[in-house]
């Protein structure tokens, strides 16, 4: 983009075209007053502070809204401009009521902590009693202009102050600036708030309750706010002495939050104006899900040992020789495959990183993985198939520039919301959005085509979009025969799918198909995003490949805006792969059994190697005969909560010989550690996270570790105890060892990733990172097309279960819940489980919506309240898995996808009967 010069204040600047003037004078550094400004929204102009000057003009302009022009010659801060700006600040005060004693006491500064003078006042109209003090813009907006009065009548309007489950608002203080309005609909796309019809004599903004109005609590209207109209209940009366940068530690998409910190407690979490990512967004987990977990009193702070069936007090160093003992009592008895660790995709790349190098030196096995296997494997197998790499290709700040979004699997505005802010900033930029899910999802409502497949049919819908495109002429002939490979056994395939055939399986409407296929075909950047509704299935890999084939197939690979984007559910669970928690590959996806790459790492470790690619967590679960673990190391994951039908995996815990289960809460798993070991949370740890982007962020300890150690040093101090020195100052150190032996990774350090993280891959230090992969060619060479036939899931319905029951995620939760549902806020927003059904569903069974019911499958049951929705197609019911009173995955099937081992979650039968007195 070509830049301008102008004169700010007698300074010479260079800003972008399009810059306005506003823009142009914080370059420059000059200060422009403004209470109806805000970066992220369409400028209005309606407060009049930002009057400059232009020479030439015979007006005053907004600089708000007006261009910056090459040349321009701006004045700020003229007396005749200042003296506007008290007027037009005078009536903004007077007209709304903003209480004013504290802005021109001329003692404003000297006010003690007994603030005697405001004993005359109610303690809501003063400055001094404000939680807002000394943040408040309009603080500075009166300061900066020098009002020291106003000659109108006011009254303190002395509306009550509404509480709501994260913040309160005090409209007494708001002088309708409308920033929080416009947030909400701009940038969120949800429009809940409004200005009151009624606003004299009641609140400035409606509605009055925002739980009722569906609001999401994302905080964002919070955020904006220039006052103290809306403010975080848990900063209201202490204020924070420092504030640090981290990463997000729930989803995949890698959101940086700013923990707000007084004597070493987190008091409030706000989302980083520079984040690479989310640019000053978050989700409600991120905003507020987060300082009350962190110092919950359910919190591990000393290791416990299982002694006669209960679990007593033990000090780190007793704990810790039992576990090298037993572990190595094990590996010397029954032969080093009878230990298996699992990673946590919750944890740094340097934990991860260590835990698998603990599992290769010290357990002398190749039996590590995490939870991946029951998500994103089928990315992993799928995506490289394809292209080589298992990864996202491009970035999610290219989402906005798409002219076409396919969505398919992903209820992205509940598990991701963040990344369905950029899909909605998409279609208002023009962009066509196509939603294949069989749940009527919140994005249906943007989409120009709503594909409603029934689950278990996502490869007969994608090859018949593919029969349409080659049909009609629409694929990329050059794209095709310059870097692809396998066309021909890929076009005789898709042309048994014919749209019509595809909505018999489907049960999606042929027109629909063809009109999906054409709006994706004509794109010039189509993009695909999807999530575990592909990945989860027993044809999960296939799901993946099908996608890279219509990529392919339209040249959608290797360019901005376009490629396949799989949404990850971990905070780290791209990372977790990267770093080798998997039992085929080292580090960096280099295979165990290259006996290159095993002598690079024996060399480096100065240890023997295992060559034989171990077991995945789900062939660890099942026990199978002659591959019996006995030792289990399982850090920071929950498998008897989330694996599917969990009760063979209750199984197989209690069949361990040992079992050791490092983790910061007590959860299902935690019930059948012989040890527990105390964690640290994501914000008592130094190191990096990756998120879905294949982005590499800092993650920054702001507290001490509460249960007195990082985890780094847990898992070092295990190999040490088990005869493997392993030893390092800080996790930068863990950082520099795997950049040595991962070409991918090469070029990081800690310190070239304070500047919104780098992409891998990073070949050398001087690399600025990869945003868009395969752009010149694909990792394998030529991109392979994988020619798929439509299988469907393992389980059927039938008459005793006649429903199809899908699982997945509700926006307020996260994962098995032990960290939000230690939440008062969150649990007051979503309290409870419930099972999604269809109305016509709920008429046949003759269930109320509320009623609670039981859910079987061939598997178990459970008890749960039913909630009748259109959400639900008729014949599939949806739960979530996030609550330990309501196990869902009692009643889900086990059956593996064939090649990535990942479990079918997506389809399951079960009946719903109601409850018998």
């Amino acid at each position: 983009m070509s830049e301008i010069k102008l004169l700010i204040d007698d300074r010479e600047v260079s800003v972008p075209q399009g810059s306005t003037i506003l823009d142009a004078a914080r370059i420059a550094g000059s200060y422009v007053p403004s209470l109806c400004h805000h970066p992220d929204l369409k400028p209005i102009g309606s407060c009049k502070l930002c009057i400059v000057s232009v020479e030439g003009l015979d007006y005053y302009p907004l600089s708000c809204n007006t261009p910056a022009a090459e040349g321009m010659v701006v004045h700020t801060r003229t007396e005749e401009l200042q003296e506007m700006r008290r007027h037009t600040l005078e009536m903004l005060l007077a007209l709304t009521n903003h209480p004013t004693s504290c802005l021109f006491c001329e003692r404003r500064n000297e006010c003690g902590e007994l603030r005697e003078c405001m004993r005359k006042f109610p303690v809501t109209v003063g400055c001094k009693y404000c939680p807002n003090d000394s943040q408040c813009e309009l603080q500075e907006v009166v300061t900066f202009t020098g009002l020291d009065r106003i000659r109108y009548q006011t009254s303190f309007r002395d509306t009550p102050v509404l509480r709501e489950p994260f913040f309160d608002r005090n409209y007494n203080l708001c002088i309708m600036c409308s920033r929080c309005i416009r947030m909400c609909d701009e940038v969120r796309g949800l429009g809940i708030l409004f200005t009151n019809p009624d606003f004299h004599r009641n609140h400035w903004i409606g509605p009055e309750s925002l739980q009722e109005a569906d609001c999401k609590f994302c905080g964002a209207c919070v955020d904006a706010c220039p006052t103290g109209a809306l403010f975080i209940r848990s900063e209201k009366w202490i204020r924070p002495d420092r504030t640090v940068v981290t990463i997000c530690p729930y989803c995949g998409v890698g959101c940086s939050l700013d923990l707000k910190i007084s004597e070493d407690r987190i008091l409030s979490v706000t989302p980083s104006r520079d984040g690479a990512v989310n640019r000053g967004q978050a989700c409600v987990k991120g905003h507020f899900g987060l300082e009350e977990i962190i110092h919950h009193p359910d919190r591990f702070t000393t290791p416990l040992i299982k002694r006669n069936g209960q679990f007593e007090p033990a000090s780190w160093d007793e704990a810790l020789d039992l576990v090298a003992r037993r572990f190595t009592e094990i590996r010397d008895r029954y032969g080093p495959d009878s230990l298996g660790a699992l990673s946590s995709s919750r944890c740094t790349n340097e934990e991860n990183y260590l835990v698998q190098k603990l599992a290769r030196t010290a357990f002398k096995t190749n039996n590590v993985d995490n939870c991946a296997r029951v998500c994103h494997a089928p990315s992993v197998t799928g995506l490289a198939a394809c292209f080589g790499s298992g990864a996202a290709t491009n970035s999610f700040n290219q989402i906005e520039d798409a002219d076409v979004l396919f969505i398919i699997g992903s209820n992205t505005t509940e598990a991701h919301p963040v990344v369905s802010l950029k899909i909605i900033k998409a279609a208002r930029n023009g962009a066509k959005i196509i939603v294949a899910d069989p749940r009527k999802i919140e994005l249906v409502d943007r989409a120009s085509v709503w594909l409603n497949q029934k689950p278990g049919t996502s490869i007969a819908l994608i090859n018949a979009m593919m029969n349409v495109i080659l049909k009609e002429g629409l694929e990329d002939r050059d794209f095709i025969d310059r870097r692809t490979m396998g066309f021909e056994n890929l076009q005789k395939t898709v042309e048994e799918y014919p749209p019509e055939r595809a909505s018999q399986i489907t049960g999606v409407a042929a027109e629909d198909i063809i009109e999906a296929a054409r709006l994706y075909a004509r794109a010039d950047k189509a993009m695909i995003i999807y999530g575990l509704g592909i990945t989860e299935h027993t044809t999960g890999t296939s799901n993946v490949m099908s996608l890279g084939n219509l990529a392919m197939l339209t040249g959608n690979v290797g360019r901005r805006s376009t490629g396949i984007m799989p949404l990850r559910g971990q905070n780290n669970v791209q990372g977790a792969c990267d770093m080798g928690a998997l039992p085929n590959v080292h580090v960096g996806y280099q295979p165990v059994t290259d006996a290159g790459i095993r002598s690079k790492f024996e060399e480096a470790w100065k240890v023997a190697l295992p060559s034989v690619p171990g077991q995945t967590s789900t062939q660890m679960i099942e026990r199978n005969p002659g591959k019996e673990i006995r030792g289990l190391y399982i850090l920071g994951e929950d498998p008897a909560h989330t694996e599917p039908d969990t009760n063979r995996v209750r199984s197989t815990l209690e069949s361990l010989d040992f079992l050791v289960v490092q983790e910061i809460f007590p959860t299902e798993t935690t019930r059948y550690a012989d040890v527990i070991l105390p964690a640290a949370s994501f914000a008592e740890c130094d190191g990096t996270f990756t998120n879905g982007e294949r982005r590499i962020q800092r993650v920054r300890k702001a507290i001490p570790a509460l249960c007195g150690q990082e985890n780094w040093l847990t898992i070092c101090q295990i190999a040490q105890r088990m005869g493997y020195p392993m030893s390092y100052g800080h996790p930068s150190e863990i950082m520099d060892e795997i950049a040595s032996l991962a070409p991918m990774f090469a070029g990081v350090k800690f310190d070239r990733l304070d500047d919104g993280g780098l992409q891998w891959p990073i070949p050398s230090l001087d690399h600025p990172g990869t945003e868009t992969l395969h752009a010149e060619s694909f990792s394998c060479g030529l991109g392979r097309f994988n020619a798929v036939q439509h299988k469907y899931p393992a389980e059927q319905t039938d008459t005793e279960y006649p429903l199809i029951l899908t699982t997945g995620r509700r926006r307020e939760h996260y994962n098995c819940g032990s960290m939000t549902r230690r939440s008062k806020g969150i649990m007051w927003v979503w309290p409870e489980e419930a099972i999604e059904i269809s109305p016509a569903d709920a008429r046949e069974l003759e269930i109320e919506d509320g009623e609670t019911v039981v859910v079987s499958s061939r598997r178990g049951s459970v008890k749960t309240k039913a909630r009748v929705t259109d959400k639900s197609s008729r014949g599939m019911a949806f739960m979530s898995f996030h609550y330990q009173d309501v196990l869902t995955n009692l009643l889900t099937n086990a059956a593996l996808d064939p090649q990535a081992k990942t479990p079918e979650y997506k389809a399951c039968a079960v009946k719903i009967e109601k409850l018998k007195a």
